[in-house]
């Protein structure tokens, strides 16, 4: 059968009694009562009219009951699209009305605007789920059959479609199949040896790539366990750190973990393996991990589109400052981004690749999802080079990504929603280093009044307009934006300008 879930439940281990996950209260999963709430949840799926190939969107706070959900999501052939639960009532409305899909579960604080959203969008159901089992979803699941014969689907079949920004600001919905997911993560578990022995601590959101597919697939292939922490909160992360063999996480986990005088050898020194991803890890960083822990963190590759595409190896040199090598069955090749030819050895261009992890095309594009391929390969859009070892470096990001804490945020998003303002004659949005999250979103506003430099109003403004890790944590404002004689903002300008902008003064979000 091609269902990721069968496909994951191989690697199961015989003892059902075995630990899969456990939580901040106390209490523990075991691998017998993860196949019983998964199957509860198929059940609970198709009672509501949920068929096969149907969306399922959540947007709610990470608990065992959303990851229960995305299993019982796999076994019945829905589509899990999970989102951001900082994404404001406005960003929701265009992922309604994009999706179409015929279950929208979100927190119960929230329930009453989503059901006002869900009748203007002519939603099928609206229903809730919060964080300690309160919510009308997790009450239906319960009350579900334990057992359930997991849909056998094609390897094509969707599994996921998780949306990503556009340079434009219009989300797209990147199309994951059930293959595209599972040849990833039993290519993870080989890679990164996972066995049923390890012991994952888990801090990341489960709403994207990271934390869902990479973290809690590959913890499942390998009928490992996993300490299931809510959010990252250092001193619970220190805590648990004696009871774990890998961490995966963003860099600032680790710039954040390098502030603790309590990080030494002697708390990680039975730690197998520290992985990060998400965001470029600083090679300062890296260095400073090492000689701190004697650990050298593994950085690796991966995009909403395909999942994960390099890492530096398991055995061997990890090179701080790469992304390392293709993994088995991944083709990674650099390409003229206008022309398309590709470069010889060393030089830099776009990074395009190719292998059975990279996604079936975007929710409803097909323009779109033809223009990102040439020749069978994704364009990612990531500037790079390939070196004599064949290691990977990015160097630059072809379409302005800014990424800040792990989130990707696209300044023409930010820009757009600036420019509505009355207050704003026009706006630039940037991403500069930040010590503590990577980078700092710095927005460049040019004032409607002439000396005007109040930003307060901007800041109220886009509350309501964008989730908050998209809002600019520095404004700055001129008389007039740098052009070029056609018009374009020069953004290297005022990166180079206001580079220095969160030097002495870290903000914490």
């Amino acid at each position: 059968m091609a269902n990721l879930y069968t496909q994951l439940q191989r690697g199961f281990p015989r003892e059902a009694g075995r630990t899969f996950a456990a939580l901040s209260d106390g209490t523990t999963v075991s691998y017998a009562q993860l196949e019983q709430a998964s199957a509860r949840y198929a059940n609970m799926l198709v009672s509501l009219g949920v068929k096969r190939g149907d969306r399922v969107a959540t947007q709610a706070q990470k608990s065992m009951d959303m990851l229960m959900l995305y299993l019982g999501c796999l076994r019945a052939g829905a589509i899990f699209l999970p989102l951001n639960p900082a994404y404001t009532a406005g960003e929701l409305e265009y992922f309604m009305r994009d999706a179409q899909p015929a279950l929208v579960i979100c927190d119960p604080a929230r329930a009453e605007a989503v059901r006002d959203l869900g009748r203007a969008e002519a939603l099928a159901r609206v229903e809730t789920m919060g964080t300690c089992g309160e919510g009308s979803i997790p009450a239906l699941a319960a009350a579900s059959a334990a057992t359930f014969a997991t849909v056998d689907v094609d390897s094509k079949d969707l599994a996921a479609i998780l949306y990503t920004s556009g340079t434009t600001g219009r989300s797209k919905g990147a199309m994951l199949s059930h293959g595209n997911l599972a040849s990833n993560a039993f290519a993870l578990k080989e890679y990164w040896r996972f066995t049923n022995e390890d012991v994952l601590l888990h801090a990341l959101p489960i709403f994207h790539t990271h934390g869902l597919f990479v973290a809690t697939n590959v913890t499942l292939a390998s009928g490992a366990s996993m300490i299931f922490q809510p959010a990252f909160d250092v001193e619970k992360v220190l805590a648990a750190l004696p009871r774990a063999t890998v961490m995966m996480g963003v860099p600032t986990f680790y710039i954040r973990l390098l502030k603790e005088e309590r990080l030494t050898r002697d708390l990680v020194v039975h730690m197998r393996l520290f992985i990060s991803g998400s965001a470029p890890l600083s090679p300062e960083i890296h260095k400073e991990f090492s000689v701190r822990t004697g650990h050298a963190i593994l950085e690796r590759y991966g995009m909403t589109e395909t999942n994960m595409n390099t890492s530096n190896p398991y055995d061997g040199r990890r090179i701080a400052g790469t992304v390392g090598l293709p993994l088995p069955g991944v083709s990674i090749r650099i390409a003229d981004p206008d022309t398309g030819d590709i470069l010889p050895q060393g030089e830099i261009g776009v990074i395009e690749i190719a292998g059975p992890n990279v996604f079936q095309g975007y929710w409803r594009m097909p323009e779109k999802t033809a223009a990102e391929f040439r020749g069978g390969y994704f364009i990612s859009g990531d500037l790079g080079l390939i070196d004599r070892e064949g290691y990977v470096s990015i160097v630059g990001r072809a379409k302005d990504l800014i990424i800040s804490g792990g989130y990707n945020i696209y300044p023409a998003e930010v820009e757009n929603a600036l420019d509505e303002l009355k207050e704003v004659r026009e706006s630039a949005v940037i991403g500069v280093p930040h010590p503590d999250m990577g980078e700092g979103i710095v927005a460049v506003v040019v004032p409607t009044r002439a000396g005007d430099q109040d930003d307060a109003p901007l800041k109220a403004a886009l509350v309501h307009k964008l989730a908050k890790f998209k809002h600019p944590r520095k404004f700055a404002f001129v008389d007039d934006l740098p052009k070029n004689t056609m018009g374009k903002v020069q953004k290297n300008a005022l990166r180079e300008k206001y580079s220095a902008i969160f030097s002495n003064n870290v903000l914490i979000y």
